[in-house]
């Protein structure tokens, strides 16, 4: 059980202390954590281990968007519980190039006071502190040229959109990323499938589990194109004939999917008695509403 009941100004100072929100690739500290020293979160928590590091989720939508985050084509790096900044502080990017971005920018204080909108605190021990916002996932994506870009993705479910201070601080954070040109995008249940979710949740140990080499997921692509449509169990068992083993042939298979090579029907489902249904490139990207940059309104 967890010793910390709420969050408190010293809790907040802990966490600078401990470095967290700090940090870049497999070094980087989430700011909220899912261990027994922070207060609990409102939703069911999950760690997955994605590209040598452990990622804190907060909630079963945080986590189905990190599945799609890891699909996309140039993803570089991914910090989730990602803190904003109180005040006036440099652009993200300078934390991947120093000094690229030479301006300051504003932080959530100035922000909510421009917007009219009374900015979260924290009290405790005769102590007040603004509360430390944080947006659920930012993503670094690397293009063909070298060049990286950020995106800034926020994750709520249908019963929270409706709520008028949840719209408060979500227009804060908007504008927040919108002052430093990054991309921001709220996602919903409306905005994907959710049989898509619970497809990659289900095959999630297998397609970010120990990597393939590219030219196998190459070579299972062509032949399961080649193959006719059938079920998963049947085309994991071919697979396996050529491998030699159902494990690799699992990894490889759904690997080779959600890195697009394979492009089917996620909505289909995960279970072994229905079918691989093969679509085409824009329709299988168009699963994954953060490839498509589908975002809700507030």
């Amino acid at each position: 059980m967890r010793t910390t009941k709420r969050f408190t100004p010293d809790v907040l100072e802990r966490f600078l202390r401990e470095g967290r929100g700090t940090g870049i690739y497999t070094e980087y500290i989430p700011w909220h954590q899912v261990t027994r020293g922070d207060p609990a979160s409102l939703g069911r928590s999950h760690l997955l281990n994605w590209q040598g590091r452990q990622r804190e989720l907060l909630s079963d939508g945080e986590l189905v968007m990190t599945l799609f985050v890891t699909m996309l084509p140039g993803i570089d790096d991914l910090r989730e519980q990602f803190p904003l900044s109180p005040t006036v502080a440099p652009h993200e990017m300078c934390d991947y190039a120093p000094n690229s971005i030479p301006q300051r920018f504003p932080g959530t204080q100035d922000i909510a006071a421009k917007l009219g909108y009374k900015h979260p605190m924290t009290t405790g021990k005769g102590k007040v502190t603004p509360w430390i916002m944080s947006t659920d996932l930012l993503v670094v994506l690397k293009r063909a040229n070298g060049r990286q870009e950020l995106l800034a993705v926020a994750y709520k479910t249908a019963e929270e959109i409706k709520k008028r201070r949840t719209k408060q601080l979500l227009e804060i954070e908007q504008a927040y990323w919108q002052a430093r040109n990054v991309q921001w995008l709220l996602i919903t249940p409306k905005q994907f499938d959710k049989r898509v979710g619970l497809t990659l949740r289900r095959v999630a140990p297998w397609a970010l589990g120990t990597p393939v080499p590219v030219n196998i997921l190459r070579q299972v692509a062509d032949i399961v194109s080649q193959l006719p449509e059938r079920s998963l169990t049947l085309t994991l068992q071919h697979l396996s004939s050529i491998t030699g083993e159902m494990e690799l042939s699992q990894r490889a298979l759904w690997q080779a999917v959600c890195f697009g090579y394979l492009p089917i029907d996620l909505s289909r489902g995960w279970r072994p008695h229905l079918t691989l249904k093969r679509q085409t490139q824009q329709e299988f990207l168009a699963q994954n509403p953060i490839a498509m940059r589908r975002s809700a309104w507030i």
